[in-house]
């Protein structure tokens, strides 16, 4: 995969839920196998994301932290 099939959203300081309804509506508009790069500041994101990407079927490729920034990426499976 290349970096033409990811999309980045920016989240930072968008609190939960914010961040999960965000990514939800970024995903309708990916195609399958794109992946979506969710940079987050919001510690709470570490529980929401993985809980998210497991109810609704897709795979969590990555999960990392930059300093102050959260990152998943989200592979989008259907």
């Amino acid at each position: 995969m290349n970096h033409q099939d990811e999309r980045i959203l920016d989240l930072r300081g968008l609190r939960c839920p914010h961040p999960v309804l965000r990514a939800k509506k970024a995903l309708r508009d990916l195609a399958v196998g794109s992946t979506l790069v969710m940079e987050c500041t919001d510690p709470l994101t570490v529980i929401d994301v993985p809980h998210f990407v497991n109810q609704t079927g897709h795979l969590l490729s990555e999960q990392g932290r930059r300093q102050d920034l959260y990152v998943f990426k989200i592979v989008k499976l259907h």
